[in-house]
């Protein structure tokens, strides 16, 4: 009992640093929350849910390894998503003040959050170390890949509303044209930094 607790405890930790620490997902999530507000962001918070519930899908279930074993599939895969990427850097880095120009600003999506999950490469890697590195129900592999898609989508819900309203709280400084487009650029700058940091990791 002690080393099913011990081991739950060390996948909890280990999942909260790995999905909570900042990258795409993360860092997107807060300049949507300071750019539109989090109300308006609850949408693709819901898109990026539900992107790192069918990533945990493709990874438990081996997909991600076949997909990444065919010739070819890994540059281009990666090509893909640096793209997507760098549209949404762009969508951030333009995203207007708020105001009387909020109403003509777009927030992001659930598809381009659902999107944004499928093509981040931290969330494949976070969730191969996850579901590869722990063990929390010996001897049952299907009830074993529940208990941590379950354990690991609260923690996602949580850590995600937690940098949805962290960004949330910047949107006082988003009603002046300048420091609005600063903390924009800021916000998309990094999230360039973070996909690039996943890739050369």
């Amino acid at each position: 009992m002690t080393e099913i607790l011990e081991s739950l405890f060390a996948f909890l930790i280990t999942g909260f640093a790995l999905t909570g620490s900042p990258g795409p997902a993360t860092l997107s999530l807060a300049a949507t929350g300071a750019a539109f507000g989090a109300r308006r962001g609850l949408g693709y918070m819901a898109g990026i849910n539900t992107g790192i519930l069918a990533v945990m899908g493709l990874t438990a279930s081996g997909v991600t390894g076949v997909l990444l074993a065919l010739p070819g599939a890994a540059p281009f895969l990666v090509g893909v998503a640096a793209a997507y990427f760098a549209y949404l850097a762009y969508r951030i880095a333009t995203a207007p003040p708020l105001g009387d120009s909020q109403r003509q600003g777009r927030s992001p999506s659930f598809a381009a959050g659902f999107l944004l999950n499928l093509a981040n490469p931290k969330a494949y890697a976070a969730m191969t170390a996850l579901f590869g590195g722990f063990i929390l129900v010996e001897d049952h592999l299907a009830l074993d890949a529940a208990a941590k898609v379950v354990l690991l989508l609260g923690t996602v819900v949580t850590v995600n509303l937690c940098w949805l309203l962290s960004g949330a709280a910047l949107t006082r400084f988003f009603h002046d044209p300048t420091i609005s487009r600063v903390i924009n650029l800021i916000f998309a700058g990094l999230l360039v930094a973070s996909v690039v940091i996943t890739l050369l990791l």
